[in-house]
C-alpha cells in the first residue's frame, strides 16, 4: 500500500510538472502572437497611409507611373501574407521601393511644401517608429519561447504537445534593414 502510495505521489508530481511546462510555453505562445498582432496593427497603419502618399505624389510627377505600381503591387502582396519569413523578404523591397517613391518626390520643390505630403511624412515615419518597436516586442518574444522548446526537459513537453519554435521577422537585406528616410522638411544647404 504504502509503495502504492509513492509511485502515486510520483506520477502526480510528474503530471504536475508537466503541466507546468507546457503552461508556461503557451503562455510565450501567446505572447508571440501578441507580438505578431502589433507588428499587423503597425503594418495595417502604413498600408493605410500607403494610398494617400502615392495619391500625393501621383499628382506632382505624373510620369513616374512604374514606382507608384510597384508600390502599390508590394503593398498588397504585402497584405496577404502572415508569414514573418516571407514578409520579412517582401518589407525589404517595399523599403527600397518606398525610397524611390521619396527619390521622386524630392525632384519636385513644391510637393516637399505641400502641407498634406508633409503629414503624410511626418505620419509615416511615427508609423515606421512604432513598427520598429513592435519587431522589436515579437522578436523578443520568439527568442524566449524558442530559448524555452529547445532546452530540456522542455523540448520533450513540447514536442508532445508540438509546440515549435517560431520565425523572427528579419529584414532580409541588410542595406534595407535601415529606417526609411522621410526628412524633406529640412532647407536645402547654402553651398
Amino acid at each position: 500500500m504504502v509503495i502504492l502510495g509513492g509511485i502515486l505521489g510520483v506520477l502526480a508530481l510528474a503530471i504536475l510538472f508537466v503541466i507546468g511546462i507546457y503552461n508556461k510555453l503557451q503562455q510565450q505562445n501567446v505572447m508571440v502572437d501578441e507580438g505578431w498582432s502589433g507588428i499587423d496593427v503597425q503594418l495595417k497603419k502604413r498600408f493605410d497611409l500607403i494610398p494617400n502618399l502615392v495619391e500625393t505624389v501621383k499628382g506632382y510627377a505624373k510620369h513616374e507611373s512604374g514606382t507608384f505600381e510597384k508600390v502599390t503591387q508590394l503593398r498588397s502582396s504585402m497584405m496577404g501574407t502572415n508569414d514573418p519569413k516571407e514578409l520579412g523578404e517582401m518589407e525589404g523591397e517595399f523599403r527600397s521601393t518606398l525610397k524611390s517613391l521619396f527619390a521622386v518626390a524630392e525632384n519636385y520643390p513644391e510637393l516637399k511644401a505641400d502641407e498634406n505630403f508633409r503629414q503624410l511624412q511626418a505620419s509615416l515615419q511615427a508609423i515606421e517608429d512604432e513598427l520598429e518597436g513592435a519587431r522589436r516586442y515579437y522578436n523578443g518574444t520568439v527568442r524566449d519561447l524558442n530559448r524555452m522548446v529547445v532546452v530540456f526537459p522542455n523540448s520533450v513537453i513540447a514536442g508532445m504537445f508540438n509546440i515549435k519554435r517560431r520565425e523572427f521577422f528579419e529584414i532580409t537585406d541588410a542595406v534595407e534593414k535601415q529606417n526609411v528616410k522621410v526628412d524633406f522638411i529640412s532647407e536645402p544647404k547654402a553651398e
